[in-house]
């Protein structure tokens, strides 16, 4: 399914490396580059694209770390890129050629907050620039001319769950809570106050369903469906994202409502983080999900 590109139904779809070749100037795209650094796009991005920063996008809400900024603070951001409502924007990343520190989650964490800020037409480059660079296409370092646009922000409440709806929904029947987090993660001791994960959840992590050698390459449909299966999960049931801060969970949730069309998904954006600032909230360790 992969091969026919745009792949993927609605807001976000993913385009091959040769579909972006054969298009990048036959149709009015802007083209951005969410490397993990600066620098890596200062040494090479495919021609014309911008550079913009998953960093802004999020900031410390009273005290709370990973909170998303509020419209008034990312509209400028997303004007100056020269971002418009319905024009397309492919998003890409990359290791990273000068600091090497990307893990693939960048193009995904940038798709899901365009798409919650309110663009229409995402593209996710499948790959990534990777993929672009192995097959030989040009590069650059030129900066593009771009011109501010008139982007308004708003905030699409319907894709995510607050707290306080998560609690009330989580436990339900026909109800499917995924942490996208690593396995040592989801079972024992991480970064967060309390160990393990928030009971019930079921773990998938999201590089299981990317190429074991390029995080930005999805695994072929059929090796994704076995994983699926194998945890139960299925079109029927209400999908919510999770993961530590939010952003592994954007991996599986622009998946699963955009490349499969799942027809329930959300993502809980405060995930663990948020989950263990309550102290009354228990946690589980172990492969076990209670």
């Amino acid at each position: 399914m992969k091969k026919n590109c745009p792949h993927g139904l609605g807001i976000v779809r993913w385009v091959s490396t040769d579909w972006l070749y054969e298009n990048v100037n036959k149709q009015e795209l802007v083209l951005l580059d969410v490397q993990p650094n600066v620098h890596d796009y200062i040494e090479e991005h495919i021609p014309g694209a911008v550079y913009l920063s998953e960093g802004l996008l999020r900031a410390s809400i009273a005290g709370v770390p990973a909170r998303y900024v509020p419209v008034e603070t990312i509209q400028p951001v997303l004007r100056y890129a020269g971002l418009k409502t319905k024009r397309p924007v492919v998003v890409y990343t990359g290791t990273g050629a000068a600091k090497g520190w990307g893990d693939g989650l960048e193009q995904t964490m940038m798709a899901y907050s365009l798409a919650r800020f309110g663009h229409e037409c995402i593209y996710v480059l499948d790959g990534g620039l990777d993929k672009w660079k192995e097959e030989k296409r040009p590069l650059s370092k030129e900066f593009p001319k771009t011109r501010t646009s008139d982007f308004t922000a708003q905030v699409q409440s319907d894709f995510y769950v607050e707290y306080e709806a998560f609690k009330t929904i989580k436990d339900r029947e026909g109800v499917i809570v995924l942490d996208a987090r690593p396995p040592e993660a989801y079972e024992g001791q991480a970064y967060w106050i309390k160990p393990g994960h928030i009971p019930g959840a079921v773990n998938i992590p999201w590089a299981s369903l990317m190429d074991n050698d390029n995080k930005r390459l999805l695994k072929p449909d059929e090796e994704i469906s076995a994983i699926l299966d194998a945890n139960g999960v299925k079109p029927d049931k209400t999908i919510i994202c999770t993961c530590g801060t939010g952003r592994e969970a954007t991996n599986e949730f622009i998946f699963f409502k955009w490349y499969l069309n799942y027809p329930n998904v959300k993502i809980y954006e405060g995930s663990f983080t948020e989950w263990t600032a309550h102290p009354e909230n228990p946690t589980v360790t172990g492969k076990h999900q209670r």
